[in-house]
């Protein structure tokens, strides 16, 4: 088995959504979730879990504990009959890639397993407040045996949203619990992210585009991270807030995250990246590639190879 991981690493990842609801609130009619003092996006941690995880059972044939699973006469399994698919506990984090990642609390024939995952993330949350659009329509089919017309429908969407999420990979949390999260495991966690929310192609998501994914990874022992990398960077435009519609119509000022990265440069192994070209940034009121101002504060950058 690969070595488990020995560096703590933070994540900051930026993706948008045009024309589409990123994560519907099943409590009040699927309406994208709002934070109604602010009227910024909210995207849930659990939405975001659930799109690597699709990812990496769909596309990288990793196993997964928390997944829909059936019966033989079609009815969903219950997490009991689930866990009956595995030896032990020890066997099910072993096979199971998102519980090296994002832990569980579950029993296995009588074994209670308690796991922080050492992944965590916040909530992701909008660089901006959004328009929270209502459409109607109709379609053209019945629906209901002796009707001749077809019935309304109606939905919430977006226009858009610039969603930042935040994240730590803590090694401490899995050296602890003796979790075999191995580099490769995080190598498939950043290419999930990005690839994963490319791909969740459905009526309600189809629109989502990755922009910008870093990881700061620290040296070894350090026991130390920034914190808040969505923080330190903020959304710039001419626009009002709810009249943006797209990438171009915005500027991400990096300035603040350089400059706080560059004065703990002692504690930073490296950073890796993937920026789409379409994304504009600023650092000191100037336009700027990110990696060239990273490259520029003396960091080792090395682009993610997905």
């Amino acid at each position: 088995m690969a070595d488990t991981i020995k560096n703590r690493s933070e994540i900051l990842f930026l993706y948008d959504v045009t024309d589409a609801n990123p994560n519907g609130d099943p409590n009040d009619e699927n309406k994208p979730r709002i934070d109604e003092e602010t009227g910024v996006n909210i995207v849930t941690d659990v939405r975001l879990k659930r799109t690597i995880r699709d990812y990496l059972y769909e596309y990288k044939n990793q196993e997964i504990f928390i997944r829909e699973t059936l019966t033989k006469d079609g009815k969903p399994r219950t997490k009991e009959e689930r866990l009956k698919d595995f030896k032990s506990s020890k066997n099910v984090i072993e096979e199971c890639i998102d519980l090296r990642l994002f832990g569980a609390t579950t029993a296995v024939q009588n074994e209670r397993m308690t796991l922080t995952g050492p992944v965590q993330f916040k909530y992701g949350r909008s660089l901006h407040k959004v328009d929270l659009t209502y459409v109607k329509g109709t379609t053209v089919m019945p629906s209901g045996e002796g009707k001749e017309q077809g019935t309304f429908t109606e939905r919430y969407i977006l226009p858009y949203s610039l969603i930042a999420f935040y994240g730590v990979v803590n090694e401490t949390a899995a050296a602890a619990q003796e979790i075999p999260l191995t580099e490769e495991d995080i190598d498939l966690l950043m290419e999930a992210i990005w690839h994963g929310t490319k791909n969740l192609i459905s009526g309600s998501k189809f629109g989502q585009i990755p922009r910008l994914l870093m990881q700061v990874i620290y040296k070894k022992k350090e026991n130390f991270y920034l914190g808040e990398l969505d923080k330190r960077i903020a959304l710039k435009s001419e626009l009002p807030d709810e009249a943006i519609r797209k990438i171009s119509d915005v500027k991400i000022d990096v300035t603040s995250l350089i400059a706080d990265l560059a004065a703990n440069n002692d504690k930073i192994s490296e950073i890796r990246l993937k920026v789409d070209d379409r994304v504009n940034f600023l650092q000191d009121g100037k336009d700027v590639k990110i990696d060239a101002a990273l490259k520029g504060a003396k960091f080792t950058v090395k682009p993610f190879d997905f």
